[in-house]
Protein backbone atom coordinates (compact mmCIF):
# COMPACT_ATOMS: atom_id res chain seq x y z
CA UNK A 1 0.00 0.00 0.00
CA UNK A 2 1.38 3.38 -0.95
CA UNK A 3 1.87 5.98 1.78
CA UNK A 4 1.01 5.65 5.43
CA UNK A 5 -1.88 3.34 6.18
CA UNK A 6 -3.67 2.50 9.42
CA UNK A 7 -4.83 -1.09 9.62
CA UNK A 8 -8.53 -1.23 10.39
CA UNK A 9 -8.64 -3.90 13.06
CA UNK A 10 -10.23 -2.40 16.12
CA UNK A 11 -8.39 -2.73 15.25
CA UNK A 12 -3.05 -14.53 -11.59
CA UNK A 13 -6.67 -15.33 -12.51
CA UNK A 14 -8.88 -17.44 -10.29
CA UNK A 15 -8.37 -21.17 -10.77
CA UNK A 16 -11.32 -23.50 -11.40
CA UNK A 17 -12.94 -24.42 -8.11
CA UNK A 18 -12.94 -28.18 -8.48
CA UNK A 19 -15.88 -30.49 -7.97
CA UNK A 20 -17.50 -30.72 -4.57
CA UNK A 21 -17.85 -34.23 -3.17
CA UNK A 22 -20.73 -33.69 -0.74
CA UNK A 23 -23.82 -31.54 -1.11
CA UNK A 24 -24.14 -28.33 0.85
CA UNK A 25 -27.22 -27.94 3.01
CA UNK A 26 -29.68 -25.23 1.98
CA UNK A 27 -28.43 -21.82 3.04
CA UNK A 28 -30.31 -20.09 5.83
CA UNK A 29 -32.36 -17.00 4.96
CA UNK A 30 -30.29 -13.96 5.87
CA UNK A 31 -32.78 -12.82 8.52
CA UNK A 32 -32.50 -16.19 10.29
CA UNK A 33 -28.80 -16.90 9.80
CA UNK A 34 -26.49 -17.14 12.78
CA UNK A 35 -23.43 -16.51 10.57
CA UNK A 36 -23.26 -14.24 7.54
CA UNK A 37 -21.10 -11.53 5.93
CA UNK A 38 -20.98 -8.26 7.83
CA UNK A 39 -20.89 -9.75 11.32
CA UNK A 40 -18.23 -8.91 13.89
CA UNK A 41 -15.51 -11.52 14.35
CA UNK A 42 -13.39 -11.51 17.50
CA UNK A 43 -9.86 -12.89 17.27
CA UNK A 44 -8.11 -12.71 20.64
CA UNK A 45 -9.71 -9.34 21.36
CA UNK A 46 -9.29 -7.88 17.86
CA UNK A 47 -12.68 -7.08 16.30
CA UNK A 48 -13.07 -7.08 12.52
CA UNK A 49 -15.95 -7.39 10.06
CA UNK A 50 -16.54 -10.68 8.22
CA UNK A 51 -16.53 -10.46 4.43
CA UNK A 52 -17.57 -13.41 2.24
CA UNK A 53 -18.54 -17.06 2.68
CA UNK A 54 -16.33 -19.70 1.07
CA UNK A 55 -16.52 -23.48 0.71
CA UNK A 56 -14.09 -26.25 -0.23
CA UNK A 57 -14.30 -29.51 -2.20
CA UNK A 58 -15.78 -31.34 0.78
CA UNK A 59 -18.15 -28.41 1.39
CA UNK A 60 -16.69 -27.33 4.67
CA UNK A 61 -17.73 -23.71 5.07
CA UNK A 62 -15.53 -20.72 5.90
CA UNK A 63 -16.16 -17.07 6.71
CA UNK A 64 -13.54 -14.60 5.52
CA UNK A 65 -11.79 -11.87 7.45
CA UNK A 66 -8.67 -9.75 6.92
CA UNK A 67 -5.40 -11.53 7.66
CA UNK A 68 -4.23 -8.63 9.79
CA UNK A 69 -7.11 -9.27 12.21
CA UNK A 70 -4.94 -12.00 13.71
CA UNK A 71 -1.80 -9.89 13.65
CA UNK A 72 0.48 -9.81 16.68
CA UNK A 73 2.25 -6.68 15.44
CA UNK A 74 1.36 -2.99 15.25
CA UNK A 75 -1.37 -1.40 13.15
CA UNK A 76 0.75 0.87 10.96
CA UNK A 77 2.26 0.08 7.55
CA UNK A 78 2.11 -3.67 7.97
CA UNK A 79 4.03 -6.07 5.76
CA UNK A 80 2.40 -9.49 5.63
CA UNK A 81 5.69 -11.13 4.74
CA UNK A 82 7.27 -9.94 7.99
CA UNK A 83 4.61 -9.28 10.65
CA UNK A 84 3.84 -11.92 13.26
CA UNK A 85 0.38 -13.46 13.25
CA UNK A 86 -1.52 -15.88 15.44
CA UNK A 87 -1.19 -19.54 14.38
CA UNK A 88 -3.67 -21.60 12.41
CA UNK A 89 -6.12 -23.22 14.77
CA UNK A 90 -6.65 -19.97 16.70
CA UNK A 91 -10.27 -19.69 17.84
CA UNK A 92 -12.39 -16.94 16.28
CA UNK A 93 -15.80 -16.00 17.67
CA UNK A 94 -18.78 -14.75 15.67
CA UNK A 95 -19.75 -12.14 18.23
CA UNK A 96 -23.48 -11.92 17.50
CA UNK A 97 -24.09 -15.68 17.79
CA UNK A 98 -21.07 -16.75 19.88
CA UNK A 99 -20.36 -19.49 17.33
CA UNK A 100 -16.67 -20.35 17.44
CA UNK A 101 -14.65 -21.24 14.36
CA UNK A 102 -10.96 -21.91 13.81
CA UNK A 103 -8.43 -20.01 11.75
CA UNK A 104 -7.79 -22.28 8.75
CA UNK A 105 -5.87 -19.96 6.42
CA UNK A 106 -3.96 -16.72 6.82
CA UNK A 107 -2.27 -15.13 3.81
CA UNK A 108 0.45 -13.63 6.01
CA UNK A 109 1.45 -16.99 7.48
CA UNK A 110 1.30 -18.59 4.03
CA UNK A 111 3.48 -15.92 2.41
CA UNK A 112 6.03 -16.25 5.19
CA UNK A 113 6.08 -20.04 4.86
CA UNK A 114 6.64 -19.80 1.11
CA UNK A 115 9.14 -16.93 1.39
CA UNK A 116 7.07 -14.66 -0.85
CA UNK A 117 9.16 -11.99 -2.61
CA UNK A 118 6.43 -10.06 -4.45
CA UNK A 119 6.42 -6.73 -2.61
CA UNK A 120 2.87 -5.89 -3.68
CA UNK A 121 1.56 -9.20 -2.40
CA UNK A 122 3.40 -8.69 0.88
CA UNK A 123 1.65 -5.34 1.36
CA UNK A 124 -1.84 -6.18 0.12
CA UNK A 125 -2.52 -9.93 0.33
CA UNK A 126 -4.77 -9.61 3.38
CA UNK A 127 -7.17 -12.55 3.56
CA UNK A 128 -7.86 -15.09 6.28
CA UNK A 129 -10.44 -17.88 6.40
CA UNK A 130 -12.21 -19.08 9.53
CA UNK A 131 -13.56 -22.62 9.24
CA UNK A 132 -17.00 -22.93 10.79
CA UNK A 133 -18.19 -26.06 12.60
CA UNK A 134 -19.89 -28.46 10.19
CA UNK A 135 -22.81 -28.57 12.61
CA UNK A 136 -23.77 -24.95 11.83
CA UNK A 137 -23.53 -25.09 8.02
CA UNK A 138 -27.31 -24.93 7.69
CA UNK A 139 -27.36 -21.75 9.79
CA UNK A 140 -25.08 -19.84 7.44
CA UNK A 141 -26.11 -17.28 4.81
CA UNK A 142 -23.62 -16.18 2.13
CA UNK A 143 -25.69 -13.07 1.36
CA UNK A 144 -24.30 -9.61 2.01
CA UNK A 145 -26.63 -7.56 4.25
CA UNK A 146 -28.51 -4.65 2.67
CA UNK A 147 -27.02 -4.99 -0.83
CA UNK A 148 -27.46 -8.72 -1.53
CA UNK A 149 -24.96 -10.66 -3.61
CA UNK A 150 -22.15 -11.43 -4.12
CA UNK A 151 -22.62 -12.56 -7.72
CA UNK A 152 -19.27 -14.23 -8.29
CA UNK A 153 -15.76 -12.79 -8.22
CA UNK A 154 -14.85 -9.67 -10.18
CA UNK A 155 -12.35 -10.89 -12.79
CA UNK A 156 -12.08 -7.66 -14.80
CA UNK A 157 -10.69 -5.48 -12.00
CA UNK A 158 -11.96 -1.96 -11.36
CA UNK A 159 -10.70 1.41 -12.55
CA UNK A 160 -10.72 4.96 -11.26
CA UNK A 161 -14.26 6.32 -11.10
CA UNK A 162 -15.99 2.95 -10.66
CA UNK A 163 -18.67 2.79 -7.98
CA UNK A 164 -18.23 0.20 -5.24
CA UNK A 165 -20.24 -0.90 -2.22
CA UNK A 166 -19.20 -2.14 1.23
CA UNK A 167 -20.79 -3.18 4.49
CA UNK A 168 -18.86 -2.35 7.66
CA UNK A 169 -19.87 -3.32 11.17
CA UNK A 170 -17.39 -1.81 13.59
CA UNK A 171 -18.48 -1.87 17.25
CA UNK A 172 -17.27 1.74 17.43
CA UNK A 173 -20.52 2.85 15.76
CA UNK A 174 -22.53 1.51 18.69
CA UNK A 175 -24.83 -0.64 16.57
CA UNK A 176 -26.18 2.19 14.39
CA UNK A 177 -27.16 0.02 11.43
CA UNK A 178 -27.78 2.84 8.96
CA UNK A 179 -24.04 3.58 8.99
CA UNK A 180 -23.05 0.05 7.93
CA UNK A 181 -23.87 0.14 4.18
CA UNK A 182 -21.32 2.24 2.28
CA UNK A 183 -21.18 3.58 -1.25
CA UNK A 184 -17.83 4.66 -2.61
CA UNK A 185 -15.76 5.33 -5.67
CA UNK A 186 -12.41 3.93 -6.76
CA UNK A 187 -9.68 6.57 -6.76
CA UNK A 188 -6.93 4.46 -8.33
CA UNK A 189 -5.46 0.98 -8.44
CA UNK A 190 -2.11 0.64 -6.66
CA UNK A 191 0.60 -1.94 -6.07
CA UNK A 192 0.27 -3.67 -9.45
CA UNK A 193 -3.52 -3.97 -9.00
CA UNK A 194 -3.21 -5.88 -5.74
CA UNK A 195 -5.13 -3.05 -4.09
CA UNK A 196 -7.31 -0.01 -4.77
CA UNK A 197 -7.58 3.34 -3.09
CA UNK A 198 -11.24 4.22 -2.58
CA UNK A 199 -13.31 6.97 -1.03
CA UNK A 200 -16.54 6.07 0.76
CA UNK A 201 -19.26 8.49 1.84
CA UNK A 202 -18.45 7.36 5.38
CA UNK A 203 -14.88 6.00 5.46
CA UNK A 204 -14.13 2.61 6.93
CA UNK A 205 -12.79 2.94 10.45
CA UNK A 206 -11.23 0.50 12.94
CA UNK A 207 -13.49 -2.56 13.22
CA UNK A 208 -14.69 -2.27 9.61
CA UNK A 209 -11.49 -4.03 8.60
CA UNK A 210 -12.14 -7.08 6.44
CA UNK A 211 -15.48 -5.81 5.13
CA UNK A 212 -16.75 -7.18 1.83
CA UNK A 213 -16.56 -4.81 -1.14
CA UNK A 214 -18.74 -5.29 -4.24
CA UNK A 215 -18.63 -3.69 -7.67
CA UNK A 216 -21.59 -2.12 -9.48
CA UNK A 217 -22.78 -5.55 -10.66
CA UNK A 218 -22.53 -7.12 -7.22
CA UNK A 219 -19.33 -9.03 -7.94
CA UNK A 220 -16.95 -9.56 -5.03
CA UNK A 221 -14.16 -7.12 -5.78
CA UNK A 222 -12.20 -6.90 -2.56
CA UNK A 223 -11.72 -6.66 1.17
CA UNK A 224 -11.49 -3.38 3.09
CA UNK A 225 -7.99 -3.42 4.50
CA UNK A 226 -6.79 -0.04 5.72
CA UNK A 227 -7.47 3.64 6.37
CA UNK A 228 -4.99 5.76 4.43
CA UNK A 229 -3.52 8.80 6.18
CA UNK A 230 -1.08 9.96 3.46
CA UNK A 231 -0.94 10.88 0.63
CA UNK A 232 -4.74 10.46 0.25
CA UNK A 233 -6.24 11.20 3.69
CA UNK A 234 -9.54 9.49 4.62
CA UNK A 235 -9.34 7.03 1.73
CA UNK A 236 -9.49 3.30 2.29
CA UNK A 237 -7.33 0.54 0.90
CA UNK A 238 -9.27 -2.32 -0.70
CA UNK A 239 -7.29 -5.52 -1.32
CA UNK A 240 -8.21 -7.30 -4.56
CA UNK A 241 -10.16 -10.51 -3.91
CA UNK A 242 -9.43 -12.16 -7.25
CA UNK A 243 -5.69 -12.08 -6.56
CA UNK A 244 -6.02 -13.05 -2.89
CA UNK A 245 -8.37 -15.95 -3.64
CA UNK A 246 -6.11 -17.22 -6.43
CA UNK A 247 -3.17 -17.12 -4.01
CA UNK A 248 -5.15 -19.08 -1.42
CA UNK A 249 -6.27 -21.62 -4.03
CA UNK A 250 -2.67 -22.19 -5.05
CA UNK A 251 -0.96 -22.07 -1.67
CA UNK A 252 -3.39 -22.93 1.14
CA UNK A 253 -3.78 -26.65 0.54
CA UNK A 254 -7.57 -26.23 0.82
CA UNK A 255 -8.89 -28.23 -2.12
CA UNK A 256 -11.65 -26.74 -4.25
CA UNK A 257 -11.69 -23.43 -2.39
CA UNK A 258 -14.33 -21.14 -3.87
CA UNK A 259 -16.48 -18.11 -3.14
CA UNK A 260 -20.13 -18.82 -2.39
CA UNK A 261 -22.64 -16.57 -4.13
CA UNK A 262 -25.37 -14.82 -2.17
CA UNK A 263 -28.92 -16.14 -2.42
CA UNK A 264 -30.51 -12.72 -2.90
CA UNK A 265 -30.09 -10.55 -5.98
CA UNK A 266 -27.72 -7.60 -5.69
CA UNK A 267 -29.25 -4.12 -5.49
CA UNK A 268 -27.24 -0.94 -4.93
CA UNK A 269 -30.19 0.59 -3.08
CA UNK A 270 -30.84 -2.32 -0.77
Amino acid sequence: MLGAALVLAALLPVRPAGAATTPLPPWAPLAQATVHPGQVLDTHGSDCTANFVFADADNHVYIGQAAHCSSEGNDLNFDGCKERALPLGTLVTVVESQIIGTLAYNSWLTMQTHHETNASACLDNDLALVRLPDSVRGQVSPTMPYFGGPTGVNTAAVVAGDTIYAYGNTPLRGGIGMLSPKTGVVASPVDDDWSYLAYFVTPGIPGDSGSAVLDAQGHAVGVLSSLITTPTPASNGVSDLQRMLAYAQNMSGIKGLRLVDGTRAFSPTG
